[in-house]
């Protein structure tokens, strides 16, 4: 195990609507033999459906938020604070471990925040492992082109409640995916075996370093779950494939890092078609698992993007392409533009300003602190950084297509009068394409 904790083992379990979190739960609760569990489910609803499936499955009493099961495991309703609720177990009660289903909360990661930092919670606690349950039928269907609903901020199943959450299901998907530790491949019954190969190739592209196990109703021996000591705070924020596909380009992760900072002096020719000279690392291009076709490439430019013809780009990207992730530097707007696209939904968010763009005193005290961030001597830190990753990234085409996004020199000088659909503030969020 990574921790050396002497805290109770949390299991973090997550999963979109229908996944069959409840039903892996009540199993383990019925399966389990050595061990005490302790059971917290978190529904935004008024009424407590999960904790009551877990109580038909488990001879559990609900009344009250918290009962106590014939095996000594409790479950609590989370209408209340997490943190509160948490420690409150640990102080009243005795457990071996402890499941959080993080339903209601759209991805793990803030759960899992809870355990990990300095907090009352994580010196009474240790992270064991982030589990994502996912319907492998849907998932593939998600991601193969087909009509898929989109996430409503209303019950869809009685294994899961997300009131208020209108994101698109792919967002969901992608975000419990790129946590993940371990990933219970549900359903498998519905798929045919190329599938499930294929299904385990795009997990492997999306979370690299995900361990996968195939269910048929959420049927996991519980010592494959529990104990497994999988969560490693340190490579938690830089295993998600499209952050190792910029690191194995070279990159670190850090969209602030990379090769090219001499490219992009203004001259047109500058920016770009760097295939046609031989830039390798303009040019790099990834291979997740060549067997399934699932593939991935970085692209990069020191110049920025015409708006307009950029969210176009975006608009129709080709129907392969799972997941695409990375900073833009978009014209007009000298903030870092972070494009996050999943299935059939693309969004841009502002994650700060550019280094280039600060105060003098407060840039060169940050470029003190930071020797090894790549500099422009004319443009500093401002540069395009996106990975792609899918079963048909159409590479070709798409390089092609982002390199006529670059803006022209006249367009250049005339950038703050395009028209321009990306935010410009922080906080602020636009969706460029939905389902």
């Amino acid at each position: 195990m990574y921790s050396d904790s002497n805290g109770v083992p949390v299991t973090v379990l997550s999963g979109g609507l229908g996944a069959g979190k409840t039903t892996l739960l009540n199993h383990l609760l019925r399966t389990v033999d050595d061990r005490d569990l302790a059971v917290l489910v978190n529904d935004m609803g008024d009424v407590n459906v999960d904790a009551e499936l877990v109580a038909e499955g488990s001879d559990l009493d609900v009344e009250g938020g918290v009962a106590e099961l014939s095996n000594g495991c409790i479950c609590c309703e989370l209408r209340d604070d997490l943190e509160t609720a948490v420690v409150r177990l640990a102080r009243e009660r005795e457990f071996d471990h402890l499941l959080v289903e993080a339903s209601g909360i759209s991805e793990p990661e803030p759960v899992a925040r809870l355990f990990t930092t300095s907090s009352r919670v994580a010196a009474s606690y240790d992270l064991d492992a982030l589990v994502t349950v996912l319907d492998t039928r849907l998932f593939l269907d998600t991601f193969a082109g087909e009509d898929v609903p989109e996430r409503r901020g209303r019950r869809d199943s009685a294994d899961d409640t997300d009131a208020g959450d209108t994101r698109p299901l792919s967002d969901l998907l992608i975000e419990q995916l790129e946590v993940a530790n371990l990933v219970v491949l549900n359903k498998t019954d519905l798929c045919e075996p190329a599938e499930l190969e294929e299904a385990e190739a795009l997990v492997r592209a999306l979370r690299p370093e995900a361990e996968t196990i195939r269910t048929e109703f959420s049927a996991v021996d519980p010592d494959r779950l529990l104990g497994v000591g999988l969560f490693d705070p340190g490579r938690t924020a830089e295993a998600a494939g499209w952050q190792r596909a910029l690191a194995d380009d070279g990159t670190e992760g850090d969209p602030e890092h990379g090769h090219g900072g001499d490219r992009g002096h203004g001259g047109h020719d500058d920016h770009g078609h760097d295939a046609e000279h031989g830039d390798d690392d303009h040019h790099r291009h990834r291979h997740p698992d060549e067997v399934y076709g699932v593939d991935s490439f970085v692209y990069r430019a020191r110049r920025p993007f015409h708006p307009e013809r950029f969210a176009a780009v975006l608009r129709d990207l080709p129907d392969g392409i799972v997941r695409s992730k990375g900073v833009a530097w978009i014209a007009g707007r000298d903030v870092k533009v972070d494009v996050a696209q999943a299935g059939t939904s693309v969004r841009a968010s502002v994650r700060g300003p550019w280094i280039a763009a600060l105060p003098e005193v407060r840039r060169d005290l940050y470029r003190s602190n930071r020797p090894d961030l790549e500099w422009h001597d004319e443009h500093g830190d401002r540069r395009t950084e996106l990975v792609f990753i899918g079963t048909d990234t159409r590479e070709a085409r798409l390089r092609s297509a982002l390199e006529d996004c670059l803006v022209t020199d006249a367009e250049w000088e005339r950038a703050d009068a395009l028209e321009n659909p990306f935010p410009d503030e922080e906080e602020e969020a636009v969706a460029l394409r939905e389902p």
